[in-house]
């Protein structure tokens, strides 16, 4: 009878862990569909607005040069005009948004959120496309996403805790910002390329971070439907700017200016 009950309590422990493993794969699929339905979308808006904004038509009246693209009337007050802060600095109000708002919010509401972030985001980086090739650019982009698929499926599957490593990136991250406020002001070459070196290892360490901290989430929210809708665009949030960060990072280190 003993030995019943125990293969009894195996065969139900067993069927439990299939069940929370299957949830886990299901849970993160949706961070990543998330995470590059937000990527797909800020690239169409990026190119979208390029194109809109600038021409190849050199008849056109009032044209106004920038890194060699011929941008319209609209183009220029868009991307000459302090209306550029305001594209360049909307998705940092974003992420405060959702970071302080999520707990307040429905699922469907911090999903909107999420979107809209990516769309504005698109717009703010549309001035990569006057900057550098568009072969520069897809080649980055290739390189990017295969680092970030490498380290996010290390930070999935190692048995390693790299919850220390938090503190250590996030102090990381305040510095880039930091250096990269001042160099605003100097305009230096050498730290720009310090910079985006620094960033490229800081954005890689997170994705391996952000992905063990996502999957460690699924159990901490599992039973509550809600919650597991909210953490999985939360964590979508999280890869998606460690993706932008490392991409934009590695394409001011190897990207071929216009």
């Amino acid at each position: 009878m003993a030995q019943y009950e125990n293969r009894l309590q195996t065969g139900t422990a067993q069927r439990a862990g299939v069940e929370v493993d299957q949830g886990l794969r299901t849970y993160m699929l949706g961070v990543y569909n998330y995470m590059a339905g937000g990527i797909a979308l800020t690239g169409v808006i990026a190119y979208a607005m390029v194109a809109m904004l600038s021409t190849n038509d050199p008849s056109l009246s009032a044209l106004t040069m920038r890194n060699g693209v011929m941008l319209t009337q609209t183009g220029a007050a868009v991307f000459t005009s302090p209306l550029m802060w305001v594209l360049a600095l909307a998705p940092l109000g974003f992420v405060f948004y959702l970071s302080f708002r999520v707990h307040k919010m429905s699922a469907a509401s911090a999903q909107i959120a999420f979107w809209l972030f990516a769309a504005v985001m698109g717009a703010s980086l549309s001035t990569i496309f006057l900057r550098y090739t568009g072969q520069s650019i897809t080649q980055v982009f290739f390189v990017t996403a295969a680092a970030f698929a490498s380290l996010s499926l290390f930070g999935y599957t190692t048995k390693k805790d790299l919850t220390g490593w938090g503190t250590f990136l996030i102090m990381g991250v305040i510095g880039i910002v930091i250096a990269a406020v001042v160099n605003m002001f100097l305009q230096s070459s050498a730290l720009q390329f310090a910079i985006s070196a620094i960033g490229v290892l800081v954005f890689a360490g997170l994705t391996a971070y952000d992905t063990q901290q996502i999957k460690d989430g699924y159990y901490e929210l599992s039973g509550d439907a809600q919650a597991l809708a909210k953490g999985a665009i939360m964590g979508a949030l999280s890869l998606y700017l460690d993706f932008i960060n490392m991409f934009t990072s590695l394409l001011q280190l190897f990207g071929n200016r216009e």
